[in-house]
Parts: structure tokens; sequence; C-alpha cells
């Protein structure tokens, strides 16, 4: 069988041709009852013709030769003229002791009707019927008694050419189904679904997304989301290829930087020799700045293995790491913004003293760089960058809080994802993305919080490491 015979428009050829003969059933039912009763009807009627014949020569008795041939034509065994209140046997073979069902076509429901004429069709053929009804708009009644094989033998005849009709029918009718569903519906899915396989094969070639038409049906709808979908498809496959390569050749340049680094780290452990005051000053500061950056080189690496390093959590007070922050950013007095520390001198948060230093870093960095180039209407406006924390119980809950310009809506929809969410124009958001898998990796939680003014502000929840109930009674 064809390919397209056990497809979809080949079941659909099947279902078509299936409801339309079962269409043809249901109005094959009063359709047959219908012409049992008209065959009745015009055997009635021929009777009538007959007796009004028949009783204008009355007092004469027709021969018995006249009323075979009558009872002949009209096929019945006795016809009978009922005319004011009497009854008269206007021809007759021989009179039969009963009859096996009698019908009054003037008073016969269409249920009724239907069920006769099935039961004639199914099991009829040998009774002997009464058949009676008005003669015309007189009061005169005609009144029948023949056999049904003739009636029976008639509905057959017409049941056999009700089905050759049905099946023509069905058959003409479901192949311009076929053919119309098939031209509008069926070739466009297949074309759909040929085009899906071949982007599957290569996703990445131009030439393969669908082309996607004006019409307003659904398959055009359909075409068009498939075409929009391949293209989402083909820019995030191409900026995830660019990523790679990007990520490549960050680990080749973070390779070499670390060996300058290292160079670097060696040249200014000379410095803590130096007698020099201002030297002496500058020197720890600027050594915790170089291991920093060693250290990051080396976790760069480790994430392009993906393979982060995990915590090393230890009790240490917030605001030496603020303060850090502070000296590293170098904000200066000419810079006209001010950076508040709003810490406790008491408040202890237990992490990764370096990993929590990026993320609070990366965070006030992003505030300042925003503020530098924000220039408010009102010369007084205050730039301002606050970092605040407070304890409450098993978490430490920090806030960096700006009055900056606030976060555009597109770096909000894209807040914590890389190379998306950056704020400003040349960014490549990679500092929220950090601070957010370094936050989670302290069972933390970073977020963006809704202020009442204008601004940014992030709040940033620490907890603390759960305590073994073995260790705390080992220490007590």
């Amino acid at each position: 069988m064809p390919r397209r015979i056990r497809g979809l428009s080949g079941k659909l050829l099947w279902l078509t041709i299936a409801f339309v003969m079962l269409a043809e059933i249901l109005i094959f039912a009063p359709s047959v009852a219908t012409m049992r009763l008209r065959w009745l009807q015009d055997r009635l009627n021929t009777a009538a013709a007959a007796g009004v014949v028949i009783d204008g020569l009355q007092p004469l008795e027709l021969p018995r030769q006249v009323q075979d041939d009558t009872l002949m034509t009209t096929g019945t065994k006795a016809i009978v003229l009922r005319k004011d209140g009497t009854s008269r046997l206007l021809a007759v073979t021989e009179m039969p002791k009963e009859v096996d069902a009698q019908f009054d076509l003037a008073n016969y429901g269409e249920l009724q009707s239907i069920r006769d004429a099935f039961y004639t069709l199914l099991f009829g053929g040998d009774r002997l019927l009464r058949v009676y009804g008005p003669v015309g708009e007189s009061d005169m009644v005609i009144e029948l008694v023949m056999e049904e094989k003739a009636l029976r033998k008639a509905m057959l005849a017409y049941a056999h050419n009700i089905l050759i009709v049905s099946l023509f029918i069905s058959v003409i009718t479901a192949i311009l189904m076929y053919l119309a569903i098939n031209r509008m519906m069926i070739v466009p899915i297949r074309r759909l679904t040929s085009n899906m396989q071949s982007f599957a094969e290569n996703p990445e070639d131009p030439t393969r997304i669908w082309f996607a038409g004006d019409g307003n049906d659904e398959i055009a709808v359909a075409g068009r989301h498939l075409a929009r979908m391949q293209g989402q498809l083909q820019k995030t496959l191409k900026q995830q290829k660019n990523l790679a390569d990007l990520g490549l050749a960050v680990s080749k340049i973070n390779h070499d930087m670390r060996n300058i680094l290292a160079s670097a780290q060696l040249m200014s452990d000379r410095l803590v020799d130096v007698e020099d005051p201002l030297v002496k000053s500058f020197a720890p500061k600027l050594l915790r700045t170089i291991d920093r950056a060693v250290g990051y080189t080396n976790e760069v690496l480790s994430y392009g293995q993906t393979s982060e390093a995990d915590p090393r959590r230890r009790l240490f007070r917030l605001a030496d790491l603020c303060q850090e922050v502070r000296d590293l950013l170098n904000i200066g007095p000419d810079s006209g913004i001010e950076f508040i520390e709003a810490i406790a001198p008491d408040i202890e948060v237990d992490a990764d003293s370096e990993q929590l230093f990026r993320v609070i870093h990366n965070i006030c960095r992003n505030a300042f760089q925003a503020l530098a180039t924000y220039v408010p209407e009102d010369p007084d406006y205050p730039r301002r960058i606050t970092v605040s924390a407070q304890r409450m119980g098993a978490v430490v809950s920090i806030t960096v809080d700006d009055t900056g310009p606030g976060m555009p809506r597109k770096a909000r929809e894209n807040l914590f994802a890389a190379f998306r969410g950056s704020a400003r124009s040349g960014g490549t958001g990679l500092g929220l993305a950090i601070a957010r898998e370094l936050v989670i990796a302290h069972g933390g939680t970073i977020a963006l919080v809704e202020k009442p003014g204008p601004g940014t502000l992030f709040r940033v929840e620490i907890p603390d490491r759960p305590v073994s109930l073995n260790d705390w009674r080992a220490r007590a």
C-alpha cells in the first residue's frame, strides 16, 4: 500500500467513506419507510379506482374472470369498499380466514412506519396483510387483503439501489475531500515535517529555516512560529559557539596572565623589605590585590573545567572586608561619590572571605560605574553607595544601596544572566552572574530589591554553617 494511503491522508479517506455511509444509513431508515407507504398507497389508489367503477355497476355482479383480472392488476386477494356504513366485497379470489397484520394508512406514525418497514425487510414476505384507507376526500374507505411478498421484493430492490447510490456518493465525496484536504493540510504538514528533519540535520545552516507565508490559517501560523523558533535557535547556537570560542581564548590569555602575575608577585614581595613608610603602608594592600588576581586566574581556569572550588568558610569581621572593597575601588573625594559603611564592628560572617569579597566588590563596582556616568538634574542630588549589614539569628543580611539611575528593564529581565544582564553599554553581565554563583555556593541568596526612590538595592543573605552536635559537644 502506498505511503500516502497508510498515512494521515489515507485514514482521512477511509473515515470520510465510513461517515458518509453512516449518514446514508441514517437517511435510509425514513427513506425506505416512505417508499413502503407510497407502495401501499399506490395499491390502495389503484383498487379505489377499480372499486368506484365496480360500485357504479350495481346491482350487476362482475363475472369471475373480470374479478380475477381486477385482483391481478391490483396485486390483491380481496377488495372491499365501505360506503355509508355498509361494506361490499367487490372482488375476491378466496376469502382468507385471518390476516397476519393490518395497517390503517390514514393513521400511521413515522416511528411505527420505520419499524414496520425494517420488519418487512428482515423478516417479512410470508404474511397476509390487510390495508385500508380513505378514497380521496370522500367518506368511502377502500380495503385490501394482499400478500407481503410483492411488497418485500419491491423494498429489497429499492434498498439495493440506495446501497449502490450511497457507495457511489461516498466514494466520490471521499475522493473530493481527500484531494481538497490533502492539498490544504496534508501537503503543508508534510513540508513542515520535511523542513524539521532537514533543519535537525544541520541547524546552523540559515538556508534551512522555514519560509513563512502570509496565510491566516493554523498551518501558516504554525509555520511562522516554527520559522521564528528556528531563527532563535540558530541565534542561540551562534551565541553558544561564540561563548565557547571566547572561553577558549580567555583560558589561553588567563594562562599567560597567571604567569605574569606570578612574576609580579615575586617582585612585590621585595617591597616588604623597603624601609620607606609610604611603601610600607601600600605594600600589604598591593600584595593582597596581586594574590587575589592570581586566585581569580586560577578560578577562571577551574571554571572552564566545570570544577568550582568549595567555599573555605571561616568567621571574620565583615567591616574589615568592606574596607578592603572601598580601598580597591579607590573612590576619591574628587569623584563626588560617597561610600558609606553602615556595619557594626562586631558583626561577623561565616563565609569564604575571598569569595564574599568578590560578591560585594562586583556589586559595589557596578554601582560606582553607574554613579560615575550619572548626571542628575539636581546638582545637589547626593551620589552615594551605602553598604550595611545586620545579623538575624544564624543569617547575615548584607545590602548594597546606591542612588544612581537604577537598572534598565532589559538588565532586570536578564538579571544574573552572563552576557545578557549588563546594565551598561559594553558590559558582559559576568559580575552579577559570578556573584550569584558564589552566594548560592554558600547556601545563601542574592536578589534585587524594589525601593521607593531612585537607585538600585541588592540584598545578599549568607547563613551560618550548620553545627554538628558532636562537634559542639567536643568544643564545649
